[in-house]
């Protein structure tokens, strides 16, 4: 069978997503849509690569380059998104894709290429045990689905039922991200920019939906979700103090996984989260599973990993100080800092 490994045009994007949706290895991440958002939000170049034969693609390879000073210079499939990697329907596509994209990362001269899998495909290339993700499937009787969440965090759930909080569906980002802002803030994290939320919304339509919870007329927090085949992402979320008094935040994640599987989806992806985090151990709470994420990073001109993430100790006092400055001031200069992470 002859391949032949091609890019992205605007004239391929509906074939590109065909295949994404029947294909069993690709994610919500795979999704055409995220290029645009890569260079149009971020500013990155990227690369969508396909495997074809006979005019039909057989496999896909997203692939976005981050040139930071002060981070490095990495092609990644995909930055900001849990999933990416290869996906592909035979093996044969997937080891042209996979050597097409270690030719691209030499001839670029990045420091490193990163495959985000759900399972490694390189084991003799490095690897970082930092995160893993929770998925679970869902039954179609919420009852059930209670009744399958522990104990002490159903009653957390049942609590924010009997505070008297009402779900509702937005129609725009406006209070998910005074939300989302005021959360990442408080953890000492750089947030995203209002632009990059509205962008996830036009570009995804129904399948990108925010859910925000109401103590009286204040939304105390918000979740935007994602909508893939037959699964239910909840994907950036966030509340405040107000939330945590009234376990608002149990009550929100529950009111997703009742309107998903109202919905008929099948499975809840909770997201990944870094191992001994709060959120990690508030997603084990609820009965889920951790299943560890091995991304595959193949070393080009760097000799080892750049250490960029919140737990390195050279980065806990930058963090407190993130912390101190006005919100205003943090959500007007995080933008800029977070595109050059990924």
């Amino acid at each position: 069978m002859q391949w032949s490994v091609g890019q992205m045009g605007s004239h391929d994007r509906a074939r590109w997503d065909a295949f994404v949706q029947r294909c069993p290895d690709a994610t919500f991440f795979h999704r055409a849509g995220w290029q645009r958002i890569m260079e149009d939000v971020f500013g990155h170049p990227t690369w969508y690569l396909y495997a074809e034969s006979a005019g039909r693609i057989q496999g896909v390879l997203p692939l976005a380059q981050i040139n930071s000073r002060l981070f490095g210079n990495t092609l990644c499939s995909l930055p900001f998104c849990v999933y990416g990697g290869i996906a592909a329907e035979q093996e044969e596509a997937a080891a042209a894709l996979d050597q097409a994209a270690q030719q691209l990362a030499s001839r670029l001269r990045v420091d490193h290429l990163e495959y985000r899998h759900l399972q490694p495909r390189h084991t003799d290339w490095l690897h970082k045990d930092l995160y893993a993700t929770f998925r679970k499937p869902l039954a179609a009787d919420n009852e059930q689905n209670l009744q399958a969440i522990p104990r002490k965090q159903r009653a957390m759930v049942r609590k924010g039922m009997a505070a008297g909080l009402r779900a509702t569906i937005d129609t725009d980002s406006d209070r998910l991200y005074a939300n989302y802002a005021t959360s990442v803030h408080r953890l000492g994290t750089p947030v995203f920019s209002r632009r990059y939320f509205r962008a996830l919304q036009h570009t995804f339509g129904d399948d990108c939906e925010i859910l925000s919870v109401q103590q009286g007329s204040k939304a105390i927090c918000s979740v935007m979700s994602f909508h893939f085949r037959d699964e239910i992402l909840p994907y950036y979320g966030g509340g405040g103090d107000a939330a945590r008094a009234c376990a608002g935040n149990d009550f929100m994640y529950w009111e997703v996984m009742r309107r998903a599987a109202d919905r008929g989806r099948k499975l809840f992806d909770f997201g990944r989260s870094k191992y001994g985090t709060g959120a990690f151990h508030f997603k084990k709470n609820w009965g889920f599973e951790p299943q560890p994420l091995r991304y595959d990073y193949q070393l080009h001109r760097a000799k080892r990993l750049k250490d960029v993430q919140p737990l390195n100790p050279r980065l806990r006092l930058l963090i407190r100080a993130w912390r101190l400055l006005p919100l205003s001031m943090a959500n007007a200069i995080g933008p800029h800092i977070v595109r050059q992470l990924g």
